[in-house]
């Protein structure tokens, strides 16, 4: 290996780690810094690096692995599950985008393929970007997290043909609108994409599945690992005499083998190169930027910044809406897909390459790109301020609460006294069927139209809207209402339903779930009278069983769950201690444990008195207390009856208790 590569490699890195840790301090995504880096060390910045061929081919490299893991962690059941929004709500926004942005090029006098080109490079989002950041301010299980997933796995679909597109693109000529390709070429065409797809299935079916599971029975992580780059680079490979790039056949290697039982393992042996190397292209990326073209053009590059910014916003946000979902879901989703995606490099790379676009237009959009990316954090924080002002416009009001679904006639049920339950997940159905099994009138308030008419399918009176608009509060009675419970994932729209509830009903209780303790305290001051944090809940849950395993006594368990909370937190949650606490002396007495076992009619147990079985004298078994009902009863002696359906505490040997359980069951040697 030349030396000067390994120079240009170390230089690259030292700059991309010090820009990395100023962006991450500002929360700028580490893409940025890496184009950023390209653009410092390039030819157009300080000229620091010199081999930028060398640069370029490490950069090709990442881009074939980065399709390659892309098609290894594509899966048709995730995407199905998703379907509405991933298909009718992403096709919504690519196309609104699409024709938006070709429409704009056109007009400003690009010919038909350079505007086609820019309709699909500002169609796409960053999909690393958004998610990175929905996952650092909690919001990837929120509405707006799952559609703006669900339309970012769509554009990743569609960023596929677009890049196939572009050699076709490429033979149009700039100043006439029609096709080079004549009709016997484009039956050509089509006769090596049919025969490239017959070769792809005999390789997903049979032969490729085989090759890996022979090579798996080895147990050779080296062997697994050079069948898993000889397949992404030697379907590639293939894929290349057709004419499509070395990238597409890499994303259709990942594809094949995704079907398999093998997939994760490629993924992850090949994801650390594939990181690597992906840094090389951004960097090679941000080589390419110019900035004294910046600086010559720099009203044009803010203006068109904005444009884009806006636009993507605003295209973006008519998709949800369009679906139904409320104002303020439908900005957060608009806002969160407002930047240029990284597939839109390739695709502008690609274009570049093809002589679609010359270096003027190239240049304009590797920085407003750049830019929107830049930018992501903010227009995502400025989301709540936003929709916040929206939602309170009377004209506005409709839209803000979405298309509101209660019964048939469309008014909600008047209701006093009642619970309402704010989302329909695990927490809320458990709730609601509860609350039905006690008698507790109830309204259920969700956002999301597909767990709306399942619970509608099942009877149950829901309102669908956005909970963070007091419109939708107030029709599902809250002003009236004793108990309110908000159970959803979205931790900001949470504070601003516990505000609004607190606001339209002082009186009420308001019992949140959240995800951590340390949420817990803003959430008192908004109003909040019990929270219950999933963590806490969790490492509770954890540890008690950890000492049930150990045979701890159960009274000395919830001394420790009492002592845990008194450090923590106080919450609503209740526990039925059917056990006698026993004094600390015989507590700790060695290989004996408390249990609780249940008569059951027709056992040997059923109707004996205590002192007529004897059971003590028999079993080795010490019953300390009866719960009856909800009566415990202390103070036993040998006229103390068991009846059908009394829990006994019991305090013995493990082996005892296991000996004993069969006097308690019904069908057991000497029941009746």
């Amino acid at each position: 290996m030349e030396l000067g590569l390994i120079a240009n490699i170390l230089i690259v890195f030292a700059v991309a780690l010090f820009v990395g840790m100023v962006f991450n301090r500002i929360k700028v995504p580490p893409l940025v810094a890496f184009i950023l880096t390209g653009a410092i060390v390039g030819p157009y910045g300080l000229s620091v690096i010199k081999g930028q061929d060398q640069v370029a081919s490490l950069a090709e490299l990442g881009i074939i692995l980065l399709l390659f893991t892309i098609g290894l962690e594509f899966s048709f059941k995730d995407l199905w599950k998703i379907r509405a929004i991933a298909i009718v709500g992403g096709m919504l926004q690519v196309l609104l985008s699409f024709f938006f942005f070709f429409g704009l090029a056109f007009v400003l006098g690009l010919p038909v393929n350079q505007a086609i080109l820019m309709g699909f490079l500002f169609s796409l989002s960053s999909t690393a970007i958004v998610l990175k950041i929905l996952h650092e301010r909690g919001e990837m299980d929120s509405p707006h997290g799952s559609i703006a997933l669900g339309i970012l796995i769509f554009q990743d679909l569609m960023a596929i043909p677009m890049i196939m597109a572009i050699p076709f693109l490429a033979s149009i000529p700039l100043q006439d609108t029609t096709p080079l390709l004549s009709p016997e070429a484009l039956v050509t065409l089509v006769i090596e994409d049919l025969a490239i797809v017959l070769v792809l299935i005999v390789l997903a079916k049979w032969v490729i599945p085989r090759v890996m599971h022979e090579i798996a029975r080895t147990r050779n992580q080296e062997l697994f690992l050079l069948v898993v780059i000889l397949t992404c680079f030697g379907v590639a490979w293939m894929v290349s005499f057709t004419g499509m790039s070395l990238a597409i056949g890499a994303l259709l290697a990942g594809l094949i083998i995704s079907g398999s039982e093998y997939s994760h393992q490629a993924t992850s042996i090949v994801l650390p190169f594939r990181d690597i190397f992906t840094s090389f292209f951004f960097i090679s990326v941000g080589m390419l930027v110019d900035i004294r073209f910046l600086l010559a053009n720099i009203w044009i590059v803010l203006f068109l910044i904005a444009v884009a910014i806006l636009a993507k916003a605003l295209l973006a946000t008519a998709a949800p809406l369009s679906l139904g979902y409320p104002l303020r879901t439908a900005v957060m989703t608009g806002l969160a897909l407002a930047q240029v995606g990284e597939f839109s490099f390739i695709i502008a790379q690609s274009g570049f390459s093809a002589g679609i676009i010359p270096s003027g237009i190239y240049q304009t959009f590797l920085i407003v790109a750049l830019m929107t990316m830049a930018a992501t954090p903010f227009v995502l924080g400025i989301g709540q301020p936003l929709t916040g002002w929206l939602c309170s416009k009377p004209s506005l009001a409709r839209i803000a609460r979405g298309t509101c679904i209660v019964d048939e006639n469309g008014k909600s049920p008047e209701k006093t006294d009642h619970l309402v339950i704010i989302g329909y997940g695990v927490t809320g159905r458990n709730l609601a069927r509860t609350a039905a099994r006690s008698g507790v009138a109830y309204t259920i308030v969700e956002l999301n139209p597909d767990l709306v008419k399942a619970a509608r399918n099942e009877g149950e009176s829901v309102v669908f809207g956005d909970a963070t608009a007091g419109g939708v509060l107030s029709h599902a009675g809250v002003p009236a209402a004793r108990i309110a419970v908000v159970a959803i994932n979205d931790p900001i729209a949470t504070r601003k339903i516990v505000a609004l509830c607190h606001s339209l009903n002082p009186a009420l209780t308001i019992i949140v779930r959240t995800r951590y303790v340390s949420e817990a305290k803003d959430l008192h001051s908004l109003g909040a009278d019990e929270v219950i944090a999933e963590e806490f809940e969790t490492s509770v849950e954890i540890f008690t069983l950890v000492l049930h395993k150990y045979f701890v006594p159960r009274d000395q368990i919830e001394t420790f769950i009492h002592d845990v909370r008194a450090d923590g937190y106080q919450m609503l949650r209740t526990r039925n201690t059917v056990e006698t606490t026993l004094p600390d002396l015989v507590r700790h007495i060695p290989h004996i444990t408390i249990a609780s076992l249940t008569v059951e009619p027709g056992s040997a147990l059923d109707g004996m008195t205590l002192g007529r079985y004897n059971l003590r004298k028999r079993t080795n078994l010490l019953i300390l207390a009866i719960r009856r009902g909800d009566q415990t009863i202390t103070g036993l002696s040998g006229e103390t009856e068991l009846h059908a359906g009394d829990i006994a505490i019991i305090y013995a040997s493990p082996v005892d208790i296991a000996k004993g359980t069969g006097l308690f069951l019904s069908g057991s040697p000497g029941s009746r």
